[in-house]
């Protein structure tokens, strides 16, 4: 391991490499996210062409976010044992695959294998984790906005890729959108492997904000991953806070990435509106989300997290009870003002969220926060299923709107439950 060098803190040089870390992992981040924007937008083309139904490919995408949680806390626990930048550039290489694999497609099973299994793994093997090993190794001060600024990079990616994706899905064909999403992902690879470093101490400084006096590094990992991230999972099981965590992230992810991420468009599309206007509706949640996303990281560093998760979640519910009334076949302030307040709100709870797991459970934090992060996905799987069930049963989504609502309720809740730490737990 590189010898540290005090006088290259950052309270000497002009710009520490954490920066520059940051800056990277910010941009693999807004490479994976080209999937995320691309299932809504890829579900009526692939209907038309294939008939198949939406409730088959709503359980393509919920294999996809089942993995997509599933595989973080594990990934995280790769990430001590092998290092960053190797567990990156292999998920980066894994979303190209299943994107790129995907204009091959001739059967419903496929897409279970490419959207499903490939680019589940890899959007998993960095996720929220990813954000949460960079933020809480490399910075000790700013860690709250670090986190949001790496969160908002998914909304980036959403925001850049969702309005071309429709747009080529529609005038070309939903593979070249595909093609498209796997280039951004091969292209974020070198980046990712010249720049990322795994600890400060590679490039021989300390993290950002660090007081050298009293900084100690942590110790270093051994064991195997697996077991490291079962044993991060029992740990904290046998804490209520975990649960009540745990619970009210799967409805988060139930009422983001399940409902409005995966059936917007769809449900748009149902009222008469186009595909590529709604598109650019939910890209304007992208937009939105960046500002809430990195104000949410400014006000964990300054407020009790719960208490910004309670508002989070009230706030959400109340978009989701009016969201029936909102859509139509045109475009009003009305709709525009739900999509501009929903993206303010759409992942402010990752920095609140990450910074009580790490409070409660110390060097534990990350894989915890992979654990809670799975939960999300969990959530988020179930309401992608569930919502294009409720589709094809009532002919509409509105039972799945309201559905979402009264669980932003219960999250509430449970946020408020969460008991805080005196100190931050140690291992």
């Amino acid at each position: 391991m590189t010898r540290i060098d005090p006088s290259r803190d950052d309270t000497r040089a002009r710009i520490h490499p954490a920066w520059a870390v940051a800056a990277v992992a910010f941009v693999a981040l807004l490479a994976a996210a080209g999937f995320r924007a691309a299932p809504g937008a890829l579900m009526v083309p692939l209907n038309e062409e294939f008939g198949w139904s939406t409730s088959v490919m709503s359980l393509a995408v919920s294999v996809n976010l089942l993995l997509y949680g599933l595989t973080a806390p594990f990934a995280a626990a790769l990430m001590d044992r092998f290092g960053i930048r190797q567990v990156v550039a292999t998920a980066l290489t894994l979303v190209a695959l299943g994107a790129g694999g995907s204009v091959v497609m001739t059967a419903s099973w496929q897409l279970l294998v490419f959207w499903g299994v490939l680019i589940g793994l890899g959007t998993g093997s960095m996720a929220l984790v990813f954000a949460a090993t960079i933020a809480n190794r490399w910075f000790v001060r700013r860690r709250g906005l670090v986190m949001g600024i790496l969160t908002a990079g998914s909304a980036t990616g959403q925001l850049i890729f969702l309005p071309p994706v429709a747009v080529l899905a529609e005038d070309t064909g939903w593979r070249a959108a595909s093609l498209v999403i796997a280039a951004a992902a091969l292209l974020a690879v070198p980046l990712v492997w010249f720049v990322l470093r795994s600890h400060p101490s590679d490039r021989g400084v300390l993290p950002y904000g660090a007081d050298a006096p009293t900084y100690s590094a942590p110790p270093a990992v051994t064991g195997g991953a697996v077991k490291r991230a079962l044993e991060g999972l029992a740990y904290a099981s046998k804490r209520r806070s975990f649960w009540a965590l745990a619970i009210a992230f799967a409805i988060c992810g139930a009422t983001t990435n399940g409902l409005i991420g995966i059936h917007f468009i769809p449900s748009a599309h149902d009222h008469g509106m186009a595909t590529t206007t709604a598109a650019g509706l939910l890209a304007v949640v992208g937009v939105f989300d960046i500002v809430g996303t990195i104000a949410s990281g400014w006000l964990t560093d300054k407020f009790d997290p719960r208490k910004l998760l309670v508002f989070y979640y009230v706030f959400r519910g109340v978009g989701l009870l009016l969201l029936p009334w909102l859509l139509a076949e045109t475009i009003h302030p009305s709709i525009v003002l739900f999509v501009v307040i929903y993206g303010l709100d759409w992942v402010a709870t990752v920095p609140p969220t990450a910074a009580l797991c790490r409070e409660l459970f110390g060097e534990r934090g990350t894989i915890v926060f992979g654990w809670v992060f799975a939960a999300h996905q969990i959530g988020a799987a179930i309401a992608a299923l569930a919502a294009g069930v409720i589709r094809d049963i009532f002919g509409e989504y509105t039972y799945a709107w309201w559905g979402g609502a009264a669980l932003c309720v219960i999250a509430a809740v449970l946020s408020i439950a969460v008991k805080r730490a005196k100190t931050p737990t140690a291992v």
